[in-house]
C-alpha cells in the first residue's frame, strides 16, 4: 500500500493507473533511493532535550524556593533546604516524567547503538539520559534525607492532637465534678455522662469520639480513722455492760481521681503507643506506674 500524494488516501494499486479516490495519476515511476543518505540526528536531539529540560526545570524550581525563603546568606545548606522544598513539591510530577524520560531515552540510545549508519549523536543521547537520571537521584536523595525529620514532626503533631483531646476531656470531667460533686461513677457510661454537659462549640463531643469506651476508671483515697467510744458513767453509779472497744465506720466519699486511656492515632486499644491521662496529666502508658493499693477503684 502506498499513499496518494494528491489526496493522501492509502491505495494498493499502481498510481500510473489512477487513484481510486481522486483519480490522480502518476507521471512517472517513483524516484530511486539516493546513493548516500545523511544519518539522522533527530532522535538523539529528542533524548538530549528531555534530559536538559528536566534538569533545567528542577534547577529553576530550586532557585524559586531559595528566593521564596529569603535566606540571610547564599550557601550550601540554604540551597539544600530549597532543594528539599522543591523536591517535595514536584515529587509525583518528577516520578511520572522520569519514567517517561528513562523509557524514551533508553530506547533511543539502543536504536542509535544498533544502527550507527542511520543515526548519529550517541553522546548527546547519553547526556540526556544522564540528565534524567541525575534529576531522579537528586529528588530521591533530597526527599530521603528529610523523611526522618518529617516522621518526627508527624509524631509531634499526633502527640499534640492527643494532648488537645485529653485536656478537653479533662475539662469536661472537671465540669462534671463541679456539677455532681464526683467524677462519673459508671465506667461503661462515662462518655454519655460527659455528652450531657453543655457543649456549645462541639469540642467535647469531638474529643469523646477518640476516647476508649473501656479505658476509664475512677478512684478515691479512703481515709478511715479509729474512733474510741468512751462509756458514759453516771454520777454515783457503777459501770455495767460497758464496751470500750474501738469501731471503724468508713464514710461514703465521692470519686476524686480518675484514669483515662487515650488511644493512639490508629485507635489500637492496648497498644504501646497509647497514652494515659491521670487527673489531667498525660503520659505514655509504659511510663505510668501501677495503681496504689490504698485507693478505692471503680470497675
Amino acid at each position: 500500500m502506498i499513499i496518494c500524494p494528491s489526496c493522501g488516501s492509502g491505495v494498493s494499486v499502481d498510481l500510473c493507473l489512477g487513484c481510486p479516490a481522486c483519480g490522480a495519476r502518476a507521471v512517472g515511476p517513483p524516484l530511486a533511493r539516493p546513493e548516500h543518505e545523511l544519518p539522522s540526528f533527530g532522535q538523539s536531539a529528542l533524548a538530549f532535550a528531555i534530559g536538559a529540560v528536566m534538569f533545567l526545570v528542577f534547577i529553576g524550581l530550586v532557585l524559586a524556593a531559595f528566593l521564596e525563603n529569603k535566606p540571610a546568606h547564599f550557601g550550601f545548606w540554604p540551597m539544600v533546604t530549597a532543594g528539599e522544598i522543591a523536591a517535595w513539591r514536584v515529587k509525583w510530577e518528577i516520578l511520572f516524567s522520569s519514567l517517561i524520560g528513562l523509557c524514551v531515552a533508553g530506547r533511543i540510545i539502543r536504536t542509535i547503538s544498533q544502527n550507527p549508519q542511520r543515526f548519529i549523536g550517541l553522546l548527546p543521547a547519553q547526556i540526556g539520559l544522564g540528565g534524567v537520571i541525575a534529576v531522579t537521584l537528586m529528588v530521591a536523595g533530597l526527599i530521603g534525607i528529610t523523611v526522618p525529620e518529617r516522621l518526627r514532626q508527624r509524631q509531634y503533631s499526633i502527640e499534640a492532637a492527643i494532648s488537645a483531646r485529653g485536656h478537653t476531656i479533662d475539662r469536661a470531667l472537671l465540669q462534671y465534678r463541679d456539677l455532681h460533686g464526683t467524677f462519673p461513677t459508671d465506667p461503661d457510661n462515662y462518655i454519655n455522662a460527659l455528652k450531657s454537659l453543655p457543649d456549645a462549640d462541639g469540642s467535647i463531643g469531638e474529643a469523646l469520639r477518640f476516647a476508649d469506651p473501656n479505658g476509664y476508671t475512677a478512684t478515691t483515697t479512703v481515709a478511715v480513722a479509729a474512733t474510741k467510744s468512751k462509756p458514759v458513767v453516771g454520777r454515783g453509779t457503777a459501770l455495767r455492760g460497758g464496751n470500750p472497744g474501738a469501731s471503724l465506720e468508713p464514710a461514703a466519699v465521692p470519686f476524686t481521681s480518675y484514669t483515662l486511656r487515650l488511644p493512639s492515632e490508629h485507635r489500637w486499644f492496648g497498644s504501646d503507643d497509647n497514652y494515659i491521662m491521670q487527673d489531667g496529666v498525660i503520659k505514655k502508658e509504659s511510663e505510668v506506674p501501677p495503681a496504689a493499693s490504698n485507693s478505692l477503684r471503680l470497675h
